[in-house]
């Protein structure tokens, strides 16, 4: 339950469980697998067989503007991740500073997850790689046009060349490849191609199609890697980015398409508008396309409150399954559907337990007389029909001032409208 110098919000879990009005209360978590897919127009979930995770929170949601993690922050946060079991975990850019270096290494050496290191086609980033100890190198260069003319100063041949040369560095150490053609959805077509196919024959474990700038379209984007993965025996990987909103909706897409993995950051942070956000699509394969991906879902709201603090970057109430509001309800229509069956106004195969969250129901504006009947009662009052009209009314007209309906607000209403509460009733009974 949140609390403030004004009072206690009047944020209360719901339903069969009991809410933390009086007291904080803990109650075990349920099942979190098994909630199958509600028959319906959307009722096939076979499009995806597997999925892994390869989450980037600790380097390019690092990248955000303003954000720094500390050695003791990505230790941190790269535990959660592991225990959760994250495939793979990019700890950072090794050849950027000592203090880089050492946490890199340190994750690397302390967690059982995949541990990459990222690397520009250049000797000595990739020996720094090398030498921390990860598990697989991420070599990324330049592809599209603007990028390779503007900002590398290099030719087309020139990219390629160094591009080879990195792929066949890493593998001559024995340490996993992963390269990415950076701005591949902005790089002529036979071109990207051509590239793939040189690192693909150079012997690389993994391609990485990123769309740098955050410029695809799901069904581009979907018939983009269908192509790449006509042209090479290498696992393919996607990154994608969120200045559309369509981060996570190109993540899936990709998967469809024949990718193995996707890219992602705990609350989608990264560069401008971040990435496909960890929670949304690990909880999309888990619940939308009923695929056990065998990570621990119910970590996602912590490991999301630790991002937010270390970040420093606030999570958004609206923000998909971590949000505040992603399990509240404060609509009296659906304040009531939720009391009676969770599944009336929740998607059903998503449940807070699911993510270690809490389902809220919010007094305020549109909160209707079952929410507030439901609150009193549990709150310890006995309150009749009428009573519970009139503090409704109060509710909405506090609600309607933009002002917080706490515990508090609610016991003075209720006071105030002689609602006597449940003690007293069995004392006069008595």
């Amino acid at each position: 339950m949140a609390s403030s110098d004004s009072g206690r919000f009047i944020y209360f879990v719901a339903p069969r469980v009991q809410i933390q009005c009086l007291h904080k209360t803990t109650r075990p978590l349920t099942p979190v697998r098994g909630v199958e897919f509600f028959q319906g127009t959307l009722d096939s979930t076979d499009e995806i067989e597997s999925a892994r995770v390869f989450d980037t929170t600790l380097r390019d949601g690092e990248q955000s503007p303003g954000t720094s993690f500390s050695y003791d922050d990505k230790r941190q946060i790269a535990s959660v991740l592991d225990d959760m079991g994250t495939h793979v975990i990019e700890a950072g850019f090794p050849v950027n500073s000592d203090a880089e270096f050492e946490a890199v290494r340190d994750i690397a050496s302390s967690t059982s997850s995949t541990t990459a290191g990222l690397a520009r086609v250049v000797d000595q980033d990739i020996e720094a790689a090398l030498d921390s100890g990860v598990e697989m190198v991420h070599v990324f260069v330049s592809t599209s046009d603007v990028q390779i003319e503007d900002s590398m100063h290099a030719t087309r041949e020139e990219v390629v060349q160094r591009a080879v040369e990195s792929v066949e560095r890493v593998k001559e150490a024995g340490v996993t490849c992963m390269f990415s053609p950076m701005d591949s959805t902005r790089t002529d077509e036979d071109y990207l191609i051509e590239v793939i196919e040189a690192v693909s024959e150079a012997g690389t474990d993994w391609i990485n199609i990123p769309d740098t700038c955050g410029v695809a379209t799901p069904t581009r984007f979907r018939a983009m890697i269908e192509k790449v993965c006509d042209h090479t025996d290498a696992k393919i990987d996607v990154h994608t980015h969120d200045d559309f909103g369509l981060a996570t909706a190109n993540a899936l897409a990709g998967i469809e398409a024949g990718a193995s993995q996707a890219q992602v950051s705990v609350n989608s942070i990264g560069e401008r508008a971040g990435n496909a956000a960890y929670e949304e699509f690990v909880m999309a394969v888990e619940s939308l396309y009923q695929t056990d991906i065998g990570i621990d879902t119910t970590r996602i709201t912590d490991v999301s409150e630790i991002v937010e603090e270390k970040s420093e970057m606030p999570t958004p109430g609206n923000k998909p399954v971590v949000g505040d509001n992603a399990f509240s309800h404060e609509s009296g229509i659906h304040a009531a559907g939720v009391i009676e069956n969770s599944d009336t106004f929740e998607p059903g195969v998503m449940t807070p337990e699911m993510v270690g969250a809490e389902r809220k129901l919010v007094m305020g504006k549109h909160t209707g007389t079952h929410s507030v009947q439901e609150r009193l009662v549990e709150c310890g009052f006995d309150p009749t029909d009428d009573q519970v009209r009139a503090v409704t009314r109060r509710v909405k007209d506090y609600g309607a001032e933009k002002r917080r309906v706490t515990v508090d607000v609610l016991e003075r209403f209720a006071e105030e409208a002689g609602v006597e509460r449940q003690q007293e009733q069995e004392e006069v009974r008595a």
